[in-house]
């Protein structure tokens, strides 16, 4: 029996990046440069960055369906969308992407079956790699890449001055919580 399939594996990605969009919301348009030191991505650099997180995964599980990832051209596949980064756009276009990327990223994901998330994908040679991986773990890091970030976006919008939008939800919870058991004493 299979405890986390493919519609939980679609329906977590989508509130990652649910979330990842508020913080794009919530950071004004003229924060879109900062840096946090010179050699780290903008906060642009990083949302785009974000939304283009699917493209490998869905490349090589969706499109090509690969079986091992020996000969795939990574550098070839990646450098367009390294690049792409550095592209000038506005905040409403960066969250169209994210939200587009989301879409077309947890919609495959809810039809994928649990054979196919099972198989095992042969990984390249490298002292820090196992033989093989499953579609399911491959999978998987798409979210665990994208929170990575998204604290990088969340250590920015406190040094401009924003309190995260999970920390303002904590707090009224917390609040809440605390003025109803007042008003019981």
């Amino acid at each position: 029996m299979n405890y986390y399939g493919a519609k939980d594996l679609a329906a977590s990605f989508r509130t990652v990046r649910i979330n990842t969009i508020k913080i794009a919301e919530d950071i004004g348009e003229e924060h879109y440069g900062f840096r946090v030191t010179p050699e780290t991505r903008s906060v642009s650099e990083y949302l785009v960055h974000i939304a283009h997180l699917t493209d490998l995964p869905y490349e090589v599980h969706g499109v090509q369906k690969r079986d091992a990832l020996a000969g795939f051209d990574y550098m070839g596949f990646i450098g367009p969308r390294a690049a792409d980064e550095k592209v000038a756009r506005s905040k409403a276009d960066i969250i169209k992407m994210l939200g587009d990327s989301r879409d077309l990223f947890g919609n495959w994901l809810d039809g994928l079956s649990d054979d196919f998330l099972g198989q095992a994908v042969g990984m390249p040679p490298h002292p820090n790699n196992p033989p093989s991986r499953s579609r399911f773990e491959m999978l998987l890091s798409v979210k665990e890449h994208e929170m990575h970030h998204r604290a990088q976006l969340m250590v920015s919008e406190r040094l401009i001055g924003i309190v995260p939008h999970l920390t303002r939800n904590m707090q009224a919870m917390i609040a809440q919580m605390q003025a109803q058991q007042a008003a019981k004493a």
